[in-house]
């Protein structure tokens, strides 16, 4: 999520697995082989990248904030502008006052399903025909709401945004129509300033029987698992106490997760069992990470330079390991 110069607004994020206490590296800890920037994007045009979805062929599908863009990016770095979200007059988004495109999803036929926060009507999910062309809105999402984080659910064809300003996840049917709450609590609240930056639910994912959510703020990760008629069970608390989640993923079929923390710039890995480390860090060329996305032994990692303002980028690694067990 977006930390823009005050005062615009600000953004936050963090992560961990388990109840996460700091621990140092072990044997099992992953290393990474091929670390490297494949792309640079220019921060003055807003090419802040905020999240990522991948294509078959291993390209990706970056959402720049700030330009309210969605734009293609090649392995070797090649980038071409998708799409761009219309521009609103009077923008108000909570906490930010500026329109952002936040989360992004892929549908099977390549359509891009993105979030687009703006304080007006505008506010709410867009979808982008494959191989870009004119956004449409598909579903609407309060004015004083931030969708932030994008999940879809290929099974069911549901999509689930996290709201970080009004604490909600949000369920529409990936045809678009009338969304409906489909968790709401504490939780998933924000923290208000000046305890906190505003920003509640922040990253989402649909993994094994569940939906993750992470909150900025509280700096927890969520676990809510489908109930058999597929509304939220109990929420499970399965990490507390790290500061700066922005989104994250799972590195395998496992519980284990990385995550992007955007204030200190590290990707850190979160196990099950409570333990976590920092893998990747500034000096990897990390730029306040804002999601993780990753395929195969492949791990891509977008970094917006919101408060750096240095070198927006995305950038690549490999790991020597997956996560199937953990």
């Amino acid at each position: 999520m977006p930390r823009l110069p005050r005062p615009a607004g600000a953004a936050a994020a963090a992560l961990a697995l388990g109840l996460i206490a700091a621990a140092p590296a072990s044997g099992h800890e992953p290393t990474f082989t091929d670390v490297r920037v494949v792309a640079h994007f220019g921060l003055a045009a807003g090419q802040t990248p905020e999240n990522i979805a991948l294509e078959p062929d291993g390209s990706a599908d970056l959402t720049f904030a700030l330009a309210r863009q969605v734009a293609h990016v090649t392995l070797d770095g090649g980038t071409r502008i998708l799409a761009t979200l219309p521009a609103v007059a009077h923008p108000n988004t909570p906490v930010l006052h500026s329109a952002v495109v936040t989360g992004i999803a892929r549908g099977y036929d390549g359509t891009l399903y993105v979030n687009y926060a703006t304080g007006t009507r505008e506010t709410g999910i867009w979808r982008i025909p494959a191989d870009g062309g004119a956004p449409r809105q598909i579903a609407q999402l309060p004015p004083d709401g931030l969708p932030n984080g994008l999940a879809l659910d290929w099974r069911d064809g549901v999509l689930y945004a996290a709201d970080s300003a009004l604490g909600t996840v949000w369920r529409v049917p990936q045809s678009g129509g009338t969304p409906t709450v489909w968790a709401r609590g504490t939780r998933l609240d924000p923290r208000t300033v000046p305890s906190g930056a505003g920003y509640g639910a922040n990253g989402i994912k649909v993994h094994r029987g569940a939906v993750w959510v992470s909150n900025s703020d509280r700096g927890t990760l969520l676990r809510f698992p489908f109930a058999p008629d597929g509304s939220a069970g109990p929420v499970e608390t399965r990490a507390t106490g790290l500061t700066g989640i922005d989104d994250f993923a799972f590195p395998g079929h496992g519980s284990s997760v990385l995550a992007a923390l955007n204030g200190s710039s590290e990707l850190v890995l979160a196990r099950r069992d409570g333990t976590h480390s920092v893998v990747l860090t500034r000096q990897d060329g990390l730029s306040n990470p804002t999601s993780v996305a990753v395929r195969g032994r492949t791990v891509y990692v977008p970094g917006a330079a919101y408060s750096t303002r240095r070198d927006p980028n995305l950038l690549l690694a490999r790991l020597r390991q997956l996560f199937n067990r953990f």
